[in-house]
């Protein structure tokens, strides 16, 4: 069963108000802390408007969590088998942004695997990283990429694979021609 991004989209609002509640913050407290408008916040929040991917990085560095372990908790308990046709899809449709959870959702595990496709001439930049010294190994299944991490640009081809640590900010790009599809095993 695939998730539809309504589905999807509350139950990752319904998580951050939780954690945001959880660690006794205000929605001041949390906008100071991510970058994010209050106002942007609490309409999140009440499910008034579809989280983006830019608001997500923010907010996931503010948690110190990676978006994948957002996306996990608000998925729901722990089965080691998901088959692709229900692993949960997240879409950020003005960028042109999918991103696939091929990991069982697990919170007590480390390792995850994300699949990405951005589209063609599409950028997504994160001011900084979920986690510092997070541990990423991605590899270009189709089209290009490229990925700025630690001030160094990488231009990928189908079958590269870049691993590298994530301490700042970082970017990724596909050309004006070419979309990207991809996984990232995060450690």
């Amino acid at each position: 069963m695939i998730l539809d991004e309504t589905s999807i989209d509350a139950r990752i609002s319904g998580r951050l108000k939780d954690l945001r509640l959880e660690r006794g913050w205000s929605l001041d407290d949390l906008a100071t802390l991510s970058g994010v408008s209050r106002a942007t916040l609490s309409r999140l929040e009440n499910s008034a408007i579809s989280p983006t991917t830019s608001m997500l990085s923010k907010l996931c560095a503010a948690y110190g969590l990676t978006m994948s372990r957002l996306m996990h908790m608000a998925e729901g308990g722990f089965v080691p088998l998901v088959r692709r046709g229900a692993q949960a899809i997240w879409t950020d449709a003005a960028i042109g942004f999918r991103r696939r959870a091929v990991s069982p959702p697990a919170q007590t595990l480390a390792g995850e695997v994300i699949e990405g496709e951005l589209g063609p001439g599409t950028r997504i930049a994160y001011d900084e990283a979920p986690k510092p010294g997070l541990e990423h190994h991605l590899l270009l299944l189709e089209g290009q990429l490229e990925i700025t991490v630690g001030g160094q640009t990488h231009d990928l081809k189908a079958g590269d694979c870049l691993r590298y640590q994530l301490f700042g900010p970082s970017a990724f790009a596909t050309p004006k021609k070419s979309s990207a599809r991809y996984l990232i095993f995060m450690v």
